[in-house]
């Protein structure tokens, strides 16, 4: 039994003043595993005035010396690689083979945004003009659970690349993730009131930040409903305002492409992070002219979408992460039924042999339309809906037709007809061909699927503001 009772504020581990305990509960079979002291806002307030404190000198920090403190991060990081991936693995229940990889993103976060700070000019003159570009200040920052040590990482390799200092609100469901990692992260010896932690909920620690007139930045990875309210209630203050949102992600299936390859790629993109993704490619859009060779693919690609202990590395799709998130997931597949859609695989309740967590049935819908229900909301599980088009101007049309625009595939053969269908989609970042990555590449939404961007030197200048000084 995990038990924390402290926050990590001013460069040391301090007793929570907030009383409310929550407990952690193992998603593979609802049993406690650990109890978390949840921060409240006289926390967020001790941690802010150490941020505050802490940026008076950091804030005037250089190019160099903000270059070692990513370095020491990423080596105190490291060596808690296999640490963190298992408490991921325990504590949410991602799968070993996503866990991993997702921690290896995180930790390379920083090496990323050393890279991307020295090749960033940070001064510009001309005639008798001078821009620098200066942190913002405070930066509150607040983390999704499902990608814990991804989300934390790179928000705070991309805030201290800029010359910020940080007060972190993790999700409380990831307290045993976040222990591991700020314990690790302590090894790294940064100044005092850096690097701040307080985990508590978003309605006293989040809305603390948000408010607060001594922060000056919020960055927030989470459901458009709290961005949203971020951006109301951050007015006040005139937070600056960067938000990672939701995403209902087509995958498009040119009628060139070898289904060998495309099927298998199109479903590990829907059941990414057990569905748990917000770049999750959850609308399949298929020419009419190939639906039943689709359907026959699918049908024996999903022998590989294997359910069950994420700890074994054969499985593809875990347990959501909570009862809450469960029931959630199990009411869109009955709207899916409800609204007319073809069961093809999984549909209701726990796959069989696995009554005792939140394990959700891989489920694929077929003779979707885009305006059900299944295919307007981002779900979060593990549901695949197959819409047909009958040309590439619908298909882009249809993938078009949705309130989010955060990430998009294209499969395909005709690599420039490929480009083609991409350079349409109104999304913030569309791959060809398969999964892939580069940390360099911004990463954010168009519509309601955020505003700003992270990564690369895009995200370290979310956190920096111009200033002009001019000359008579």
């Amino acid at each position: 039994m995990k038990t924390i009772t402290t926050h990590y504020i001013d460069g040391s581990f301090v007793e929570s003043h907030g009383r409310e305990v929550m407990d952690i509960i193992r998603p593979t079979d609802g049993q406690v595993i650990g109890r978390a002291t949840l921060a409240d806002e006289e926390d967020t307030r001790r941690a802010i005035t150490a941020a505050k404190r802490s940026f008076a000198t950091y804030g005037r920090s250089t190019k160099e010396e903000r270059i070692e403190i990513l370095r020491r991060l990423h080596k105190a990081a490291s060596a808690r690689t296999d640490e963190l991936t298992a408490a991921m693995v325990e504590e949410y229940g991602g799968v070993t083979r996503f866990a991993g990889l997702i921690v290896q993103s995180g930790i390379g976060a920083f090496q990323a945004a050393e890279k991307a700070l020295q090749e960033m000019p940070l001064t510009r003159n001309w005639d008798k003009v001078a821009v620098t570009m200066e942190p913002v200040g405070v930066a509150g920052l607040i983390t999704a659970w499902n990608a814990n040590t991804l989300f934390i990482c790179l928000k705070l390799a991309s805030a201290v690349a800029a010359g910020c200092t940080v007060v972190i609100k993790p999700s409380e469901l990831s307290a045993i993730q976040t222990q591991v990692l700020v314990e690790a992260l302590h090894e790294a010896k940064l100044p005092k009131g850096l690097f701040n932690v307080v985990t508590g909920l978003g309605t006293s620690v989040g809305a603390e930040l948000v408010r607060n007139p001594d922060v000056n930045k919020i960055s927030f990875t989470g459901s458009v409903a709290v961005g949203q309210s971020i951006m109301r209630d951050g007015a006040a203050t005139m937070k600056r305002v960067t938000l990672e949102l939701g995403g209902k992600s087509p995958t498009i299936l040119l009628d060139d492409a070898d289904l060998k390859q495309a099927i298998p790629t199109a479903l590990i993109m829907a059941f990414l992070n057990s569905g748990q993704a917000c770049a999750a490619g959850t609308r399949f859009l298929v020419p009419k002219s190939r639906l039943d060779e689709v359907r026959q693919a699918i049908k024996e690609g999903m022998r590989d979408i294997t359910v069950g202990n994420p700890a074994d590395p054969n499985i593809a799709v875990g347990p959501m992460v909570s009862q809450k998130q469960y029931e959630r997931v199990q009411s869109y597949i009955r709207k899916g039924i409800e609204e007319g859609a073809e069961l093809l695989a999984g549909g209701e309740g726990r796959p069989q042999d696995l009554q005792a967590g939140f394990f959700v049935k891989p489920t694929v819908f077929f003779n979707v339309r885009n305006d059900m229900t299944i295919a307007r909301e981002e779900i979060f599980g593990p549901v695949l809906s197959v819409i047909t088009y009958n040309s590439d101007d619908e298909a882009i049309s249809i993938a078009n037709d949705s309130r989010y625009g955060l990430h998009a595939v294209v499969l395909g053969a005709d690599i420039n007809r490929a480009r083609t269908v991409a350079s349409q989609l109104r999304a913030g970042r569309i791959v060809i061909n398969g999964m892939t990555d580069d940390p360099r590449a911004p990463w954010g939404g168009f519509k309601y699927s955020g505003v700003g961007r992270e990564y690369g030197q895009y995200g370290i200048e979310a956190f920096l503001e111009p200033k002009a000084i001019l000359e008579a």
